[in-house]
């Protein structure tokens, strides 16, 4: 293997743990949920909070929680594309 296919492996694999470090956090319905996904994709943390739930309407919390993890999942996604984009030229020659 080349120095600069090693190079460039050695890059991904530091943006790859640049990721999991990162951590996107969104709400929805005025904060009554927030979610925190990494920047690998994964579900870190979901809270909700109990004071803003009606639990006669958890249609509504279920909408908040589907709001919040649709944007955090692309917000997540987003932040993973912008830290990859610089070593996706490169990939090409590594024949991946």
């Amino acid at each position: 293997m080349a120095f600069d296919q090693i190079k460039m492996i050695n890059q991904l694999r530091k943006a790859q743990n640049e990721l999991k470090k990162e951590i996107i956090e969104v709400e929805a319905g005025d904060g009554a949920v927030v979610v925190q996904i990494t920047g690998e994709l994964k579900i870190k943390k979901i809270n909700i909070d109990p004071s803003m739930v009606d639990l006669d309407d958890i249609e509504q919390l279920e909408h908040w929680i589907e709001i919040a993890m649709r944007d955090g999942l692309a917000k997540a996604q987003e932040v993973a594309a912008e830290k990859m984009k610089p070593l996706m030229g490169g990939l090409g020659n590594l024949g991946l």
